[in-house]
C-alpha cells in the first residue's frame, strides 16, 4: 500500500464490509446507565434561546475576538506550549462534538477504553458540551462520561462553548478562576445601543452566569494537562499539535493568527487542530484570519505552506468522519473530520462523488466517511418514516433499506456501491423514489440537513458514533477511524472504519 494511502485491509469487519457490522442487527439492547437524560431536544424554545449568540454573532456582531483578548490578556506565557508524549513517540485518542448528555454520547467511553492502552491523553476537538457550553453543566456531560477514561483531557472550544462567552470552557479545562469584566449592555449610551448592530447584539448576547456553589466548591476531577488558553501547542520529540480556536463564526483574529504562523516555523511534523474543517461535504472552507500581520490569508494559507511542515488536519464540527488526502503543490496534507463523539450526526448522503467535487487530487476511490452514504441515507430515511408514522400510522412503509439507498444514490449521485460490500437490491418502489426527493433532492442540499438533522436525533442503534486514536513515532503517522454502532456486542472490538499512514521521515 503507498504511504499515506486508505486502506481497506482492516483486519476485520467494518461497515465497508458487511451491513451487520455498521450496527444493522444488533442482538440484543444495550444496558444505558440508570437516570440517563433523554435526548436533548433542540428545538424548544429554551434551547433556541440560548443558543441565541449564534445568530447574532453572524447576523448582528461578533464580540468573540474581544473577550478572547481579554482571556488572553493575563497569560504570561505567550507560546502557550505543553509537553506530552516521549522519545519514543505519541499516542492519543480523540473525540469531537461530545456533549450532549445522553445516550449517543455515553455509548462511547466504553468502545473507546477498548483502544487506551498506551495513550498519553484524550483530546476533545470541538464542542465540548451542548447546547451552550455552561459551567454547571460539565459534570454530567463530561466527568461521568469520562470518569473512567485514565489521563488527562485537553480540549480546544467549539462554537457551542463560546455561548457560555467560555466561561465553562476556561473554568473546567483551563483551571481559570476569574473572569475579565464586561462592558455594559449600554456601553456607548441607549441610543448607541438601539440604533447600530454592535449595540443591538450587545443588549440581546447571552450572557454567562456564574457557577453554582457546588461547582465552585468541587476539586479538580482529572488530572492537570498544563493547557491555559483556547488555543495552544501540544509538544512531542516526534509530533507537534497545533491546536486553535475559531470561535463562532469559524475565524480567527489577527493576535491568533500571527501565533499561529509562528508556532508553525517548529521544524518537526505537525498536525493542526481544529473545531472548523478546512475541507468538509466536499467544499473547501480556507477559515480566515482577520487584521494578522504574518502574511497568511487564512489558516489553509498556513497548511498549504511547505514551510511549515503540516501533514494532516484534523477538525470537529461536523458531525461524521470524513477523510480527503488533498493533494496541493506536489505535497499530500490529509484532512479529517472527526466529529462524531456524541451529539446528533450529520448525514454524509449528500456529500457529492469526489469525482465531482473538485478538491484537490482526490478520486472517490481515495475518500472515506463514516457512516457510509448509504448508511446515512437509510437510517435518515427510517427517522423520517418514525417522524411521519406519529402522526399518519396508516402511511406505506418510507424507510429504505441500506441495499436501496447504494441503488438511489448510485442513480443520483452517481456514487457506485463499494465491492467489498454487494448491493443486493436491484429495482426501487416507488416509495424509495419518493425519500430520494425528500432527502436527496431537497434544494440547500446540505445546510438542509444540518437544520433537519437535530430534530431527526436518535438514540437507538446503529448510532454511526466514532472516535479516533492517533499513534507518532519518529518514522510515521497512523490515524485509525473506529465506528461506535451502539451493540452492545460490539463494544468490546469496535470496527475499524479507516485508517491512515502517513511517513513523517524524510526520505534519504
Amino acid at each position: 500500500m503507498p504511504a499515506g494511502a486508505n486502506s481497506d485491509a482492516t483486519g476485520g469487519s467494518s461497515s465497508r464490509t458487511s451491513a451487520q457490522a455498521a450496527g444493522w442487527a444488533c442482538r440484543q439492547p444495550a444496558v444505558r446507565p440508570p437516570g440517563l437524560a433523554a435526548r436533548l431536544s433542540w428545538f424548544r424554545p429554551r434551547v433556541l434561546w440560548a443558543t441565541r449568540n449564534d445568530v447574532l454573532a453572524r447576523l448582528l456582531h461578533d464580540p468573540v475576538a474581544q473577550r478572547r483578548a481579554l482571556w488572553m490578556d493575563g497569560l504570561q506565557d505567550r507560546d502557550l506550549v505543553v509537553e506530552a508524549g516521549d522519545e519514543r513517540g505519541l499516542s492519543f485518542l480523540l473525540l469531537g462534538d461530545t456533549g450532549e448528555g445522553d445516550w449517543s454520547q455515553y455509548a462511547v467511553p466504553r468502545p473507546l477504553q477498548t483502544q487506551a492502552a498506551g495513550t498519553h491523553f484524550l483530546f476533545v476537538c470541538s464542542d465540548v458540551l451542548y447546547p451552550a457550553g455552561d459551567i454547571d453543566d460539565y459534570e454530567r456531560k463530561f466527568y461521568a462520561p469520562y470518569r473512567d477514561v485514565a489521563g488527562p483531557i485537553y480540549a480546544i472550544p467549539g462554537n457551542h462553548d463560546w455561548y457560555d462567552d467560555l466561561h465553562g470552557f476556561l473554568w473546567h479545562l483551563c483551571g481559570r478562576r476569574s473572569f475579565p469584566p464586561r462592558e455594559s449592555r449600554l456601553s456607548g449610551g441607549l441610543r448607541r445601543a438601539l440604533t447600530t448592530r454592535e449595540g443591538w447584539s450587545r443588549l440581546l448576547w447571552r450572557q454567562p452566569g456564574p457557577p453554582s456553589a457546588a461547582t465552585a466548591e468541587q476539586a479538580p476531577q482529572r488530572p492537570p494537562t498544563g493547557q491555559r488558553a483556547p488555543y495552544y501547542v501540544i509538544d512531542s520529540p516526534v509530533l507537534r499539535l497545533v491546536a486553535i480556536d475559531t470561535g463562532i463564526r469559524g475565524r480567527l483574529d489577527g493576535a491568533q493568527g500571527d501565533w499561529l504562523v509562528r508556532m508553525s516555523r517548529d521544524p518537526r511534523p505537525k498536525v493542526l487542530l481544529t473545531g472548523s474543517p478546512v475541507w468538509v461535504d466536499g467544499e473547501h472552507h480556507p477559515r480566515p484570519i482577520d487584521g494578522g500581520t504574518s502574511g497568511h490569508p487564512d489558516v489553509a494559507a498556513v497548511v498549504r505552506d511547505p514551510a511549515h511542515g503540516y501533514v494532516a488536519v484534523i477538525s470537529g464540527d461536523v458531525h461524521n468522519y470524513q477523510h480527503y488526502p488533498v493533494r496541493e503543490g506536489g505535497r499530500v496534507v490529509h484532512h479529517v473530520v472527526s466529529g462524531g463523539g456524541g451529539a446528533f450526526m450529520h448525514a454524509t448522503h449528500t456529500i457529492p462523488s469526489m469525482d465531482r467535487a473538485g478538491v484537490p487530487g482526490v478520486r472517490e476511490a481515495d475518500f472515506r466517511c463514516y457512516p457510509l452514504r448509504r448508511d446515512s441515507l437509510a437510517v435518515y430515511s427510517a427517522m423520517v418514516d418514525r417522524a411521519l408514522r406519529r402522526y399518519w400510522p396508516a402511511l406505506p412503509r418510507l424507510a429504505l433499506s441500506p441495499d436501496e439507498a447504494a441503488v438511489l444514490l448510485s442513480r443520483r449521485l452517481g456514487v457506485a456501491p463499494l465491492p467489498t460490500r454487494p448491493v443486493h437490491a436491484r429495482s426501487l418502489p416507488q416509495r424509495a423514489r419518493a425519500v430520494g426527493v425528500l432527502l436527496l433532492l431537497v434544494r440547500g442540499g446540505t445546510r438542509f440537513h444540518r437544520w433537519v438533522s437535530p430534530l431527526l436525533d436518535w438514540d437507538e442503534p446503529p448510532l454511526f458514533k466514532q472516535f479516533l486514536r492517533v499513534d507518532a513515532d519518529a518514522d510515521e503517522l497512523r490515524v485509525r477511524c473506529f465506528g461506535v454502532t451502539g451493540c452492545p456486542e460490539d463494544d468490546a472490538d469496535p470496527a475499524l472504519e479507516d485508517e491512515i499512514r502517513i511517513p513523517l521521515r524524510t526520505p534519504g
